[in-house]
């Protein structure tokens, strides 16, 4: 993976603590959006830890221009965000992040959260990720209806599908969502992997903003 961050001592920490893993290890690191985005062409990591708050170019821009580049296509980023005072989260989603962590981060979490995303799946905690989309798309004014090719995609979704969408914006596992639903963890995975398709969106993060962008969960 490559570590994005200008505080070197802060990129010195996450790669002791990723590369103290058998299964994970940093190929790369940076200090600048710039430096990252020539990196990422580099070595085709599976995934990025992006700091947003970057010189020359920030996170925000690295982040779109990686997951817009076909090239890139199995490359994933994390941002990393002090989320009180990081208004541009949401921003970093939209770019095409796959989620953010704090830079408080635990190490257990880390480790979790860049697995998981590694696996295809997306870092969307219901205390951090709702509470961000929520702050920012109801009192921020940003909430809007729809346009005709966002309604287009909605239309393609089942009433199952649309309510596994909505049962992605609480933040929940697969196995979560399967209990809730009563219907197995790979039935869940079918149609989340449907949602994601018909969306035509990268991953959970992304259906969770797009249904909030169109206002389907109030």
């Amino acid at each position: 993976m490559l570590l994005a961050d200008d505080q070197a001592l802060l990129r010195a920490g996450f790669a002791m603590v990723i590369d103290s893993q058998p299964d994970l290890q940093v190929v790369d690191q940076a200090g600048n959006g710039q430096d990252a985005l020539a990196a990422a062409c580099a070595h085709h990591p599976d995934v990025v830890l992006m700091d947003i708050r970057m010189p020359i170019m920030d996170g925000l821009e690295a982040t779109r221009r990686i997951t817009e580049d076909p090239a890139l296509s199995r490359t994933r980023v994390i941002v990393l965000t002090t989320f009180d005072t990081d208004e541009y989260a949401l921003e970093a989603l939209r770019a095409g992040a796959s989620g953010f962590l704090l830079k408080d981060v635990k190490p257990e979490a880390l480790l979790d959260s860049i697995r998981t995303v590694t696996t295809g799946g997306a870092v969307i905690a219901p205390t951090t990720t709702r509470r961000l989309l929520d702050s920012t798309l109801r009192d921020g004014g940003r909430r809007r209806s729809p346009d005709a090719e966002q309604q287009q995609r909605l239309d393609r979704l089942t009433n199952r599908e649309r309510e596994i969408l909505l049962e992605l914006a609480t933040g929940d596992s697969n196995t979560e969502i399967a209990a809730r639903l009563f219907v197995s963890e790979a039935t869940v995975k079918t149609h989340v992997g449907q949602v994601l398709a018909k969306l035509e969106v990268r991953d959970r993060v992304q259906a969770v903003v797009y249904a909030y962008e169109t206002g389907l969960v109030a």
